[in-house]
């Protein structure tokens, strides 16, 4: 019987080499990275943890928890502006639990740190009786006082957004076996994108002095939106037939407006939601263009009650919504 390798063990060999490439994680040697920042710039920090359960299935492959963790503190980095440097990373995982996971977990991060441009800096490692529990706290670089914040926003912006929205939220409905989807390729993306989202690192720094407030989108394409013009002190006009969607979720949803709702709503889409003013849509249309993601313009930011989000049909009427998006509590 092989003898369990132990919390140091288990250090050395799955996570020591995912933090080789950055000197300040000191070979996970010590009990604390060491890295300065360059002038001109500032750091900025961000931390995302997922639960068992809550976050992903039990069941779900490692790598892909290893990548929805990753991908979800690079959003908020991209969403800011910054570019991804390095992050620490707490695991609190059940004693039983086999060491092949560890495996596929490391090797899912060590993919993202070479397509995202990212190192293990630190971190810690615990047992507990309960599920698997996980976070990463981000750091990346921003240039001095150029941070994009929520609160940037103005009456008059118009309001875009990255991507595609919706497809999350239909693929988690796909996995609990409550959505039929025509084709198994639809299928397939809708999944992809549920477990493997795609954080916009390539396009947030570079919507420094071209947006005004930006946030990502991960608890509801409407939920977000309201929490962006809330802190920028106006409301929100959403246009439903705007919002981005692929074919695989314009598959899925075929034409039902309950499907709609769930889409805009649902969350997980890791998408930038941004505003900006109406002359800045020459200078978005080449940054897409030459980032290869689709930017949308999806509607507009108003004086009236901040935080309040309307949201019309294609014959402006009202969209009702049952939801607005995720709530932990």
């Amino acid at each position: 019987m092989t003898k369990p390798l132990g919390e140091f063990g288990r250090i050395s060999r799955f996570f020591k080499p995912l933090a080789a490439g950055f000197p300040g994680a000191r070979g996970l040697r010590d009990d604390a990275a060491v890295f300065g920042v360059p002038e001109g710039r500032e750091l900025v920090v961000t931390t995302d943890a997922m639960v068992a359960g809550v976050h992903f299935f039990p069941d779900d492959a490692p790598a892909d928890i290893a990548a929805k963790l990753m991908r979800s503190n690079l959003s908020d980095l991209a969403a800011m502006g910054a570019e991804p440097l390095a992050y620490t990373l707490v695991t609190a995982l059940p004693r039983g639990l086999d060491e092949s996971w560890l495996e596929g977990f490391a090797a899912g991060l060590g993919e993202d740190q070479r397509r995202f441009g990212i190192a293990l800096a630190g971190g810690d490692s615990v047992s507990t009786t309960g599920p698997v529990t996980l976070s990463v706290t981000a750091f990346g670089l921003v240039p001095a006082g150029r941070a994009l914040p929520r609160w940037g926003g103005r009456p008059g912006d118009r309001v875009f957004v990255t991507g595609s929205i919706g497809d999350a939220a239909l693929g988690l409905e796909i996995a609990y076996g409550r959505l039929d989807v025509p084709d198994e390729e639809t299928s397939a993306h809708l999944l992809r994108r549920l477990r493997r989202p795609d954080p916009r690192t390539t396009i947030g720094p570079r919507l420094i002095g071209l947006a005004g407030g930006a946030m990502d989108v991960s608890d509801g394409l409407v939920a977000d939106l309201g929490h962006l013009c809330g802190e920028s002190g106006c409301a929100a006009l959403l246009r439903a037939e705007a919002v981005p969607l692929s074919d695989a979720a314009r598959g899925a949803i075929d034409g039902d407006p309950v499907r709609l709702a769930l889409a805009i709503t649902g969350g997980d889409d890791y998408e930038l939601l941004f505003t900006a003013p109406a002359a800045a849509r020459d200078d978005l249309a080449a940054l897409s263009a030459d980032c290869g993601v689709a930017i949308t313009e999806i509607g507009e930011l108003h004086p009236g009650t901040p935080g309040e989000v309307s949201v019309l049909d294609a014959a402006t009427t009202p969209l009702p919504l049952t939801r607005r998006g995720w709530d932990h509590f």
